[in-house]
């Protein structure tokens, strides 16, 4: 039927029984959700303490549910891969070369557009605002709109498992692979409008923490006395601003080649399939520190607060990040050696990619320097610290290896590039997250997690990571291309089932994750953070409650220097109750948000599945709703004196009851706070 565009009853996934149960356990997924919701009357609660909330922490804490959810969807997918190549000797194992190509697309897509980003997000919406001493991000409906939209594209590529089929051309979509010759049908369609949905998504993101940092910085957090972690945001989120337009303009170029048959990227008609690898590194290089630096941030506030040190040579540490920032401009070209350029500009994109790994390692070696006659107290995050610190360092010297364009030719195809990639983003992007979820959990929450189960889930992630990843780099020098689903030659399947473990482990770091939320929730009362502060920390989140109000600070404070709160403790001025409070503004809830992500993704499908009527209705709409937003005045509302003062009334009763420092039983404890060492 021409009213549905392309969907026919084909569509559905029944090519397949693993699709199939895909589909299904996504379906049943969903249902569950929402028959839970049910089961408890939380509709009411969800609805007006989330769905349509406009408080920067609790979007914060939506995108990370978005990301943790992604993150076990796109752990599957590498599970399917791992498991078919071990068995895949002389054999076409289990999984059809259609479907592996399916899946190790979604596995790429998922876990950089729509695990990595949303966590990146979560944390820094959670956090950065408390860390300014501000009360909220600039613009708090496009905060609600970032999230929904960004939601809306993840929603695609869940939908792809059971309306359609998903990308066969890689996360990367290059063509040819990606043009409607070689791959007809709604696959690469549905990861067009997932990918441009999410990133118009995390452009108005890096607008809005830019803006909330240049202009909602308490009195005295002057630039140079911002926490790294807030700096490493600054600086993504200018990178967010510069380098997603170039995914955009690259999408819609490709789009608009199998929408409307244009020829931007076709062997014919003038195109360049070159012109879209060069766009989409222009912004695909950036987006790898995109990940990184914030994930960096999150270390220097672990190895200073566990340390219990200032952080060493604060200033190299914010121009390191600049000169990142940068330089990550200067080397897209080094993902596409094997293109045929010049020995010029081979040579010149080598040397900027050894170059960049010069202020990595000045970090590096400033963390080194900041635990040296440190009081280090191995707390799941810091465990998470150094482990980072192990094996981020040979990824990166495999990265300036893969920086020798000689070397590159030889190995660029094969799992040696595999690993490498992963040898950077689970160590450098995956730890450095999950380090800050158990850091800031009690933030978000007001408890802590346990801390044995965090344990294990970091000894497993890296246990699982060496064996999961190691291997690869010999099947690399042993000539293994990437993406296979099956082979003929015998040397490599002991590795790949080596690998094939690794995963497993994984999944069981995994598995200790689900555990320690569910016993934390059990042991809430016994983990309770009463302070606000239950790891002696440094900066201002730390001066909130925990969960903080939804103000974040009933007076705003006054920063006097670097840490700022470690030295209101050290002066003790903490937690001093003010004379009187004064009405707060704050923004109102919205379902605006919400029902524009909504509609993005209708939108979405319906371009991908060619239903104009509906592309145009739902476009309609979202512009319809757009302009109600900004005809409302009473965008705003006034919380009272009297109700600021009842909430912190409440929490100081708590601080009056609590141990005079919740680390104090710790080994290697000195006080409250601790002396700083010698840098």
């Amino acid at each position: 039927m021409e009213i549905l565009g392309r969907f026919t009853i084909d569509s559905l996934p029944f090519y397949s029984v693993i699709a199939a149960s895909g589909a299904g356990v996504t379906v049943l997924g969903g249902l569950l959700v929402v028959g839970v919701i049910t089961w408890f009357g939380a509709w009411r609660y969800v609805w007006t303490e989330w769905l349509t909330s406009l408080d920067h922490k609790k979007i914060g804490i939506m995108y990370i549910m978005v990301a943790l959810v992604m993150l076990l969807r796109g752990f599957v997918d590498a599970a399917m891969m791992r498991s078919q190549q071990a068995i895949a000797f002389n054999s076409d194992g289990y999984l059809p070369p259609s479907h592996f190509d399916q899946i190790f697309s979604s596995h790429g897509t998922i876990m950089i557009f729509f695990m990595a980003m949303p966590f990146m997000a979560g944390l820094i919406n959670l956090i950065m605002p408390q860390q300014i001493g501000s009360r909220d991000v600039a613009f708090p409906f496009m905060n609600s709109i970032s999230l929904w939209i960004t939601t809306a594209g993840a929603g695609l590529v869940l939908i792809s498992l059971v309306i359609g089929r998903f990308s066969t051309a890689g996360w990367t979509g290059y063509p040819p692979y990606s043009g409607v010759e070689f791959t007809p049908g709604v696959g690469v369609d549905y990861w067009i409008w997932a990918v441009l949905i999410s990133g118009i998504g995390s452009t108005m993101s890096g607008i809005n923490f830019v803006a909330t940092i240049v202009k909602c910085r308490a009195p005295g957090m002057y630039m140079f006395r911002l926490p790294l972690f807030t700096w490493t945001v600054f600086v993504t989120a200018a990178l967010m601003i510069f380098a997603f337009p170039a995914l955009t303009v690259a999408c819609t170029m490709l789009m608009l080649d199998r929408t409307l048959d244009m020829h931007f990227f076709t062997n014919g008609m003038g195109g360049n399939m070159m012109n879209y690898i060069n766009i989409f590194w222009l912004w695909g290089h950036p987006e790898v520190y995109i990940l990184v630096l914030p994930a960096f941030g999150v270390f220097s506030e672990v190895v200073a607060i566990f340390s219990q040190k200032r952080l060493f040579a604060y200033l190299s540490l914010v121009f390191a990040t600049m000169a990142i920032a940068f330089l990550s401009f200067t080397v897209w070209l080094h993902h596409f050696f094997t293109m045929g350029s010049s020995a010029k500009v081979n040579s010149f994109f080598g040397t900027m990619t050894s170059i960049i790994a010069v202020p990595t390692g000045v970090k590096v070696f400033d963390w080194l320097m900041t635990m040296f006659r440190g009081r280090i107290i191995f707390k799941p995050p810091m465990l998470y610290m150094l482990g980072f610190l192990v094996l981020f360092v040979i990824g990166g010297l495999s990265g300036v290896l893969l920086a020798l364009p000689p070397v590159d030719y030889v190995v660029h195809n094969t799992t040696f590039l595999v690993a490498h990639f992963h040898n950077v983003i689970i160590p450098g992007v995956v730890f450095g997250y999950l380090a800050g979820y158990m850091m800031w959990f009690p933030k978000a929450f007001g408890f802590k997690l346990n801390e044995k189960w965090g344990a294990w889930s970091f000894w497993c992630w890296t246990i699982g990571f060496i064996l999961a990843f190691m291997p690869l780099y010999v099947l690399g020098f042993l000539g293994m291309p990437r993406r296979m689903e099956h082979y003929e030659i015998a040397a490599w399947q002991p590795h790949l089932i080596v690998a094939a473990v690794g995963a497993f482990i994984i999944f069981l770091g995994i598995v200790c994750m689900a555990i320690q939320l569910i016993v934390s929730l059990r042991d809430r009362e016994e983990l309770v953070d009463m302070t606000g502060d239950p790891w002696n920390g440094r900066s201002l989140e730390w001066a909130t409650s925990s969960p903080a109000a939804p103000y974040n600070f009933a007076v705003i404070p006054d920063v006097k220097g670097l840490d700022a709160f470690w030295q209101m403790k050290a002066e003790g001025i903490a937690y001093k109750q003010p004379d009187h409070y004064e009405d707060i503004t704050l923004p109102r809830n919205s379902s605006l948000g919400l029902m524009i992500g909504v509609l993005g993704g209708v939108f979405g499908f319906a371009m991908i599945w060619w239903i104009w009527w509906l592309a145009i209705l739902s476009m309609g709409v979202i512009a319809v709703l757009i302009i109600i937003r900004a005809c409302d005045d009473h965008t705003n509302f006034v919380m009272p004196a009297s109700e600021v003062k009842a909430i912190e009334d409440a929490w100081f009763a708590k601080i009056a009851k609590a141990p005079r420092n919740e680390m104090e039983d710790d080994p290697g404890f000195a006080g409250f706070p601790a002396p700083e060492g010698t840098a």
